[in-house]
């Protein structure tokens, strides 16, 4: 049985649509990831997903419950991490803890809470004020809150943004650890290593479910050819072949340039045309994800617009 199984979801706000027909799986013990720019439909999706939201229409099952009418059982079995830190400041993170606990009415909350310090590390810190940790801590500390009750599905929007390398290595170690102990794991977010670290990914444009599968699925499924351009002049080079016949697009990576195309064939063609007179060589090179969710992007149009 799927953790997630919802189709055809759809859900408006006035006369724009967030959730324009989606339709996705997320199966048990997975970590799926979703992707898609700012104002795509990520967020309200998950809401939708975690019972917070009613969708106008569609339907499906969440952890074998129906979404559209057992949504309190849901909330019950799910853990939900905001993007924004929305815990109190100028508690503890023991006591911060403390207060999640009685909410959800774990008992013996005291034993639940030093259950969860020593889980994730923080036992040393427990009296540290809320407040004044910083951006690696305090995720971690909202991760904290977000697994105590031991819930079967775990939904993190853009959980890391903010966080230096290492706090994010060591959150996504925490992830995969969850994932093998059979919890399913829904996570959105901008970076491209972190998407490559999800079971599956899913890529949502301005409400629109676009692709899903192994990321080499994503990439495969996109039908892109990359070529790396080098030359003396990097930055003139871009400029004058980023309108070329095949070329879709043109990104600087460090003194090399990725040049994207749909059509192989006219891409080939048409950097042999220009390679002698602008100065440059090119090699064929693997398409990267980054390279298919910019074309994904550069092909949809912003439904709040």
């Amino acid at each position: 049985m799927n953790a997630i199984d919802v189709h055809n979801l759809v859900k408006t706000y006035g006369d724009k649509t967030v959730v324009n027909d989606v339709t996705m799986s997320v199966a048990q013990g997975e970590i799926s990831g979703f992707l898609g720019p700012n104002g795509s439909g990520k967020t309200t999706t998950i809401r939708v997903m975690c019972g917070l939201l009613t969708a106008d229409s569609g339907g499906g099952t969440v952890l074998g419950y129906d979404l559209n009418t057992e949504q309190h059982k849901i909330k019950n079995q799910v853990g939900y991490m905001t993007q924004k830190f929305s815990f109190y400041e100028d508690l503890s993170i023991e006591e911060n803890l403390s207060f999640v606990a009685r909410l959800y009415q774990l008992s013996p909350y005291k034993q639940h809470v030093r259950d969860t310090l020593e889980d994730l590390g923080m036992t040393s810190r427990r009296h540290q004020l809320a407040g004044s940790l910083s951006g690696g801590w305090k995720q971690r500390l909202a991760l904290a809150a977000c697994i105590m009750h031991r819930p079967k599905l775990l939904l993190l929007d853009e959980p890391t943004a903010g966080v230096d390398p290492k706090a994010r290595r060591e959150f996504w170690d925490e992830i995969h650890a969850l994932a093998a102990g059979g919890m399913t794991v829904l996570v959105s977010t901008h970076y491209m290593d972190e998407a490559e670290r999800c079971h599956r990914i899913n890529y949502i444009s301005y409400g629109h479910l676009l692709a899903s599968g192994t990321v080499q699925d994503v990439i495969d499924g996109a039908n892109l050819t990359t070529f790396v351009v080098q030359g003396a002049n990097i930055n003139q080079i871009a400029k004058s072949i980023q309108n070329i016949d095949g070329v879709d697009q043109v990104a600087p990576f460090g003194n090399s340039l990725h040049v994207v195309g749909q059509n192989k064939d006219l891409l080939a063609k048409s950097l042999a045309i220009h390679a002698q007179s602008l100065g440059f060589q090119y090699h064929l090179d693997s398409t990267s994800l980054e390279d298919v969710f910019i074309q994904f992007m550069a092909n949809s149009s912003d439904n709040m617009q």
